[in-house]
């Protein structure tokens, strides 16, 4: 075994440039750790703020990026009940922020935070999913506890958490409400399983009420906490209203009164853990994308780590929507 691996290791803010492949030491594995040769991962929005130095102070430098990972296990802690070869997914628990991630061939986590799987899907059909999958499966299921039948309104829907939550929604069986800002985003929104794509401007809560005028079940906030009053205003009596992001910047809603939440109209927010994505779960979706009968989008895929300022400078652009995907090369 080499001691040092090929990363991305910035020592302070960066612009693309900054983005360089560097030898840093392999990660000595520790008890209820595990440590897993990367073979694939996606580039988050949370990676460019943390690059331009605008994360919260739980981020800090030197650091390797990368909140999200899939590859193998190449060593186990004392304790941990994992094989060497298991194919594993990772996200959460500091990943990328508070300890180093996965811009590098290998990164080392705790096993808590590590999901194992089997599938024969390529790693770049795999790579960009754990962190956009357990936010929406783990949105929807244990922030909304969402049923089929029921109704969903997803705000925000052409992200990529958006875009992953309408396929779960849909798979669940449930009446799928999709927004966008962009009308040229409606065949995308309608293809991964919106039953309704509504344009997000001053029309949405009349466009809404006139579809189903007793309101959704349900709604997902990923735009921002200050349009949580419109969409409160439109859920049904005793549904549900789960914050999970803001797109748009606004974490927080200026003088709020509580009574803008309508009586039996529940309100909650996600951050979730990578417990709340189970194996059974992951291979679920895993099976189901293999099959066709799951969709996600990936707007780019990216061989090796020197491609990596590419990715994050497409991401950038929002010219393209879905996950930007970074895949190592093959020995």
């Amino acid at each position: 075994m080499p001691e040092t691996m090929r990363a991305i290791r910035l020592t302070g803010p960066a612009d693309f440039d900054g983005l360089a492949v560097t030898d840093v030491p392999i990660p000595e594995v520790r008890p209820g750790w595990v440590r897993i040769k990367v073979k694939a991962f996606g580039v988050n929005e949370s990676e460019v703020t943390s690059r331009q130095g605008e994360s919260d102070s739980d981020f800090t430098f030197p650091r390797i990026l990368g909140i999200e990972a899939v590859g193998v296990v190449d060593a186990i802690g004392d304790g941990v009940d994992l094989a060497l070869g298991q194919k594993v997914a990772t996200m959460m628990g500091g990943l990328g922020r508070t300890i180093d991630g996965s811009y590098a061939e290998y990164t080392l986590v705790d096993a808590a935070n590590v999901i194992p799987f089997d599938t024969d899907l390529g790693w770049e059909a795999i790579g960009g999913l754990p962190e956009m999958l357990q936010t929406a499966h783990g949105s929807i299921t244990t922030g909304l506890r969402l049923k089929a039948g029921q109704s969903i309104l997803i705000h925000g829907a052409t992200s990529t958490v958006g875009l992953t939550a309408v396929a779960i929604a849909h798979q669940l069986g449930a009446t799928v409400f999709a927004t966008t800002r962009n009308p040229a985003r409606a065949d995308l929104l309608t293809g991964v399983g919106a039953d309704h794509v509504l344009i997000d401007d001053d029309t949405l809560t009349d466009t809404i009420l006139a579809i189903t005028p007793d309101g959704v079940d349900a709604a997902l906030e990923f735009v921002g906490a200050t349009a949580l009053p419109t969409i409160l205003s439109v859920i049904h009596p005793s549904g549900t209203v789960c914050f999970v992001g803001a797109l748009g910047g606004n974490w927080t809603i200026p003088d709020f009164n509580p009574f803008t939440i309508p009586t039996r109209v529940h309100l909650t927010s996600y951050a979730g853990e990578a417990t709340d994505l189970p194996t059974d779960a992951l291979d679920r979706y895993l099976a189901a994308i293999k099959a066709g009968t799951f969709r996600t989008v990936i707007a780019d895929v990216y061989e090796g780590l020197e491609k990596v300022a590419d990715a994050h400078r497409n991401l950038e652009s929002r010219h393209q929507p879905g996950k930007h995907v970074v895949v190592m090369p093959t020995p």
